[in-house]
């Protein structure tokens, strides 16, 4: 049975510094086999940044994963100019990064964790994403919140799909895994259905949603040949909302973690700094 190298990806910016330490922490507190952290940042934060370098932490450019016709522009804070393309909001952007990650890294399966996730006890990656040699791939079947249609519609348009009129799969989580060759391939098919290079047919999709695309080439195109196996168990205690915690509520939040949480995020938009529950992430209980 063959056996995988994992490399975890997770895009940020300063303003997540201290989320990304404390991932970084986590990583290597909690997460075996021993395994790669990936950072990509974009050129102004990479000295920041280059604190959290080590022999399993690495730090990529975001800039070096782009190319040249998609530019960071001076006064343009929401965005980046484009070339090819109408202007390309952040996170779009973001995503177009960790389609392109596959380039920059080695390891055979990716597997991405935003900055605002924390291990919270230990976690192999091993017995947890490989199965019968095969490599997970989160699916719920079925989810139909207006921006999933939406990032369904463009993965769908770019693959040359026709459009369901049923709920479609879910494919977006936390610390979501890709088989890195599946990457490869998925630029191919984009090439060929755009007739375009890879990267101007993502920069021309205005709902992108890098997981959906990823999940509806792997399920429609590569099927059985594709390595993976579905699996709908969410493995990270999540809180979504804009509105930051109390610490009481903080509390009651690690409070509700279950057996099968390996991680949390506190979603950044929260404006909770880290401080305030950094102490109680390291605090939950080892099953």
């Amino acid at each position: 049975m063959k056996n995988f190298d994992f490399a975890i990806v997770t895009p940020s910016y300063a303003p997540d510094f201290e989320r990304c330490r404390l991932l970084s922490w986590s990583i290597q507190q909690f997460v075996s086999p021993t395994v790669t952290h990936h950072i990509i940042v974009e050129r102004r934060d990479l000295e920041l940044f280059r604190q959290l370098e080590s022999p399993y932490t690495k730090i990529h450019i975001v800039q070096s994963l782009l190319p040249w016709w998609i530019q960071r522009i001076s006064g343009f804070k929401n965005g980046w100019f484009s070339f090819k393309s109408l202007p390309l909001r952040n996170w779009i952007v973001q995503q177009i990064v960790k389609i392109s990650s596959a380039q920059c890294v080695e390891e055979d399966v990716l597997v991405f964790v935003d900055s605002d996730v924390t291990f919270i006890r230990p976690f192999n990656l091993e017995t947890s994403f490989i199965r019968s040699g095969l490599v997970r791939l989160f699916r719920e079947h079925s989810y139909d919140a207006p921006a999933h249609v939406k990032g369904h519609q463009a993965a769908n348009k770019l693959l040359g799909i026709p459009n369901n009129v049923y709920p479609d799969p879910g494919y977006i989580a936390q610390v979501v895994t890709w088989k890195r060759d599946n990457v490869f391939k998925l630029y191919q098919k984009l090439e060929s259905i755009s007739g375009k290079e890879w990267l101007e047919a993502l920069a021309n999709s205005w709902n992108l949603a890098e997981y959906v695309l990823y999940g509806v080439f792997v399920d429609h195109f590569l099927k059985e040949e594709s390595g993976h196996y579905h699996d709908s168990q969410k493995i990270v205690h999540e809180y979504w909302d804009t509105e930051p915690m109390s610490d009481e509520q903080l509390e009651k939040f690690f409070a509700e973690i279950q057996p099968h949480h390996a991680a949390v995020m506190i979603s950044a938009k929260a404006g909770i700094p880290v401080e305030r529950y950094q102490h109680l992430s390291k605090m939950v209980p080892t099953i």
